[in-house]
């Protein structure tokens, strides 16, 4: 399989794809971002390439450009979520030790709340 095409049993590929519905806040040629449906916080939204990458790691070494596109389309989702202004966390958990339950890379927005330090 070639690096970015996307797999038939991926729960993410299936949501690019229109085949598995979600609450999508926004839209790109290369993104899909929508609500968490466990949020950890009163917002939460992953934000997905298109292309299927396994996690970040994976993303960032294939196409640098997509990955830095990528924390762009996190702060544009956190404006239009109006959290921008009062602070925000972009997660990426890589591996199932991480919490990674999905392996296609994404990253999670959260915010509308205090975030304590250290997480986890």
């Amino acid at each position: 399989m070639a690096a970015g095409e996307a797999q038939a049993d991926c729960l993410f590929c299936k949501i690019v794809a229109g085949d598995v519905p979600a609450t999508v806040v926004r839209e790109t040629k290369d993104f899909v971002a929508f609500r968490d449906i466990n949020p950890q916080a009163p917002t939460h939204i992953l934000v997905i390439p298109r292309a299927h990458y396994p996690n970040a790691g994976e993303l960032g070494a294939a196409e640098p450009e997509l990955a830095g596109t990528l924390l762009a389309e996190a702060a544009a989702v956190a404006a239009g979520e109006g959290i921008d202004e009062t602070g925000y966390r972009v997660v990426f958990n890589t591996g199932a030790g991480a919490g990674q339950t999905v392996f296609h890379v994404h990253a999670h927005v959260m915010g509308g709340r205090g975030l304590t330090w250290p997480p986890g």
